[in-house]
């Protein structure tokens, strides 16, 4: 039970009673302001209300009392909950009386032109003013008595915070947590590194100084917790607040970074612990969006691997930008289902923004089960729809499962990919984005070898249509299915050890919203034939990844968990590269993708012939005949044998050196 002293007591009672004022009220309330306003205005003026001013008042009186009271109502004032009464109700307010006190002024200097009345020709402009203080006045004391008993609400079990950043993102929350009471949360203090931003006060909270404040804020305020709200921060800021965090034993949430952020606004909501994607977040990432939206906007588009994480979420991308039609094709039918029901909940928003804005909203979302390695079944999807715009974001991607079963992936990664490539050259699809990995480079494993082979096909079809269909390379992405991350989650969930292949493996990392948006970028920069490769910034060691992962979950290595070295896979090396020998690399109008235009040129001669082979030896599982095709086809595959023979000689990679593989010439076009 709550226990109050009697003086604050009274007090609730008294703001309960004035909460429970409605519009009906308020009208009541405005009557008698705008009623005395004007006599109040005549006697600042003149210090008297009588004698030749009488009937003037009076006239003047009724004629701004109706005139106001009609305009409020237009401008709906009464039709407001002023509890929660913001800066635009009373921006409202202001605009209703000043458009009612310019009727007033013409009114009253007309009836001066034909000299009637003799009340001086200031006081309708000082009886504004004193009617706009007033009823702004009765108005917002709602808004402030809302605002009064919630700070007097009882504060056990409330948990004071510290807002890491004091910026956009920052003051939203804020404003969030105190408008919310229920998340028993109480902002105490901003803390940023801006010093031009110490000193002062958001929605009276303080900017008590930078990061290196935070003890003494814990041991003042008994903070608990510690937001951070920096969605543009990079990785290395993030790691170093959530280091101090940990030192200090604080509690940490943060907000998720723009990528995540880019399709809505940021609220408590998005509020989330501390995941590992935040440690090795990167600087923003500036997209053309305007670029992409007109390269999907009213187009037919079809998107292979709907279903998966990049498929996913290329979905919801280029949903925003509004294509005509947006086809997900996917052999997993509930990956589908959920995916076509998370679109078309999209889709309802954006009608809902759309119909306020005046511009169409996307026709049709249509879910497709089908498998890429029945010909006449992939021909028929695209005889029916005739897409305009494809990405083939489906493959097998699990090395060692590829190693295990290589005639999967050949009919998946290569066949299929063979088989959307006809159909789409047979539709005559304006462009083909084919996502592939930097395993498909000097491969080692069957699976990079047959995403290699891939891409020979979709330069060939560049070449023989002329359009625009190209490949888009990356690494490594978090949260993806089959993520080193996912497993790690696992390992540590049951208790450990987490095991890592080698101390000295190194992988690039990406966030799935990253690497989409760069993807998308270099799908609108290719003219046909090139293989575009995304700048996946520094390489990060697979053992450090396991230890902020078991850290984050608030645990220590070699006390509650143990990392274990289970020796390199088969089909696995060290560290991937990034540049094929024979591809010379430009850089593009973004500095975030790289090209190769001369990719096309590697094409082998014997392609068709070799792949027909290949699909041939899958279809007969024929392992030993696979591995030797794919040799002949890629001179520097090397076997998994070979591979894990010559693994030794990789060792200390801690950072690849990039320089002798990668030409820089000036970009096209400059």
């Amino acid at each position: 039970m709550r226990l109050f002293p009697p003086q604050k007591l009274h007090l609730r009672v008294l703001a309960n009673q004035l909460l429970l004022l409605r519009n009906r009220h308020f009208i009541i309330i405005d009557l008698l302001i705008f009623c005395i306003t004007p006599a109040l205005a005549l006697f600042l003026r003149t210090e008297t209300t009588t004698g030749i001013y009488t009937w003037d008042l009076v006239l003047y009186t009724l004629l701004a009392l109706v005139i106001r009271l009609l305009i409020f109502y237009a401008f709906g004032l009464y039709r407001r909950f002023w509890r929660y009464a913001s800066s635009a109700e009373l921006s409202r307010m202001v605009k209703a009386m000043g458009s009612a006190t310019v009727i007033i002024a013409v009114c009253f200097f007309v009836a001066k032109a034909f000299d009637f009345g003799q009340l001086p020709r200031s006081v309708p402009f000082i009886d504004a003013l004193l009617a706009l203080i007033l009823v702004i006045g009765s108005h917002a004391s709602i808004r402030m008595t809302e605002s009064w008993r919630r700070g007097a609400r009882d504060n056990s079990g409330v948990i004071n915070v510290a807002i890491m950043g004091a910026g956009h993102t920052g003051e939203m929350i804020a404003r969030e947590i105190q408008n919310n009471p229920q998340l028993n949360l109480c902002p105490i203090a901003f803390l940023d590194d801006d010093p031009t931003k110490h000193g002062m006060h958001i929605h009276n909270i303080p900017v008590l100084g930078d990061r290196n404040q935070l003890w003494q804020l814990v041991e003042r305020h008994d903070i608990k917790r510690v937001i951070i709200t920096m969605p543009a921060a990079p990785g290395r800021e993030v790691r170093q607040v959530v280091a101090l965090c940990r030192q200090i034993g604080l509690k940490t949430q943060i907000m998720p970074g723009l990528p995540e952020l880019i399709n809505g606004k940021a609220s408590v909501n998005h509020l989330r612990n501390i995941q590992i994607e935040d440690l090795l977040r990167r600087e923003p990432i500036q997209t053309d969006m305007a670029a992409i939206h007109e390269l999907v906007y009213g187009k037919r588009v079809l998107i292979t691997g709907g279903g998966g994480s990049i498929g996913s979420e290329l979905c919801r991308q280029i949903l925003r930008c509004k294509p005509a039609q947006l086809i997900l094709i996917g052999h997993g039918e509930n990956s589908i289902f959920e995916i076509s029901n998370e679109l078309q909940r999209i889709q309802h928003e954006l009608q809902a923004n759309t119909e306020q804005s005046g511009r169409c909203a996307p026709h049709s979302i249509i879910p497709v089960i089908a498998d890429l390695r029945f010909t006449e079944r992939i021909h028929h999807i695209f005889d029916s729809y005739r897409p305009q715009i494809v990405f083939h974001a489906a493959a097998h991607k699990h090395v060692p499962l590829m190693e295990a079963h290589p005639s999967e992936a050949i009919t998946n990664n290569i066949l299929g990919t063979k088989n959307l490539l006809d159909a789409a050259v047979a539709v005559q699809a304006e462009r083909f984005v084919m996502i592939s990995t930097d395993k498909a480079v000097n491969p080692t494993s069957v699976m990079g070898a047959s995403k290699r082979s891939a891409e020979f096909l979709v330069h060939q079809a560049a070449q023989q249509s002329g359009r625009p269909y190209m490949v888009v390379r990356f690494g490594n992405v978090l949260g993806s299915r089959g993520s080193v991350v996912h497993t790690f989650k696992q390992q540590i969930a049951a208790g450990g050890p987490v095991c890592v292949t080698h101390p000295d493996m190194v992988r690039y990392f990406m966030t799935i919203p990253e690497a989409v948006q760069l993807l998308l970028q270099a799908s609108v920069l290719g003219k046909g034939g090139e293989v575009f490769m995304l700048d996946m910034g520094e390489p990060v060691k697979i053992v450090n990844l396991a230890r902020d992962l078991i850290e984050l979950s608030g645990l220590e290595v070699g006390r509650d968990i143990e990392i274990a070295y289970t020796g390199i896979r088969p089909g696995e090396k060290l560290f991937e590269e990034m540049f094929t020998p024979g591809e010379t690399y430009t850089r593009t109008h973004h500095a975030k993708v790289l090209m190769a235009a001369n990719a096309s040129h590697c094409i082998p001669n014997d392609l068709n012939e070799a792949i027909g082979g290949l699909i041939a030896d899958a279809w007969r599982n024929d392992d030993k005949a696979i591995l030797r095709g794919l040799k002949n086809l890629l001179p520097e595959f090397q076997p998994p044998s070979a591979a894990s023979d010559a693994a030794p000689q990789q060792s200390q990679p801690a950072k690849p050196d990039l320089t002798h593989a990668l030409v820089l010439e000036p970009a096209m076009g400059d």
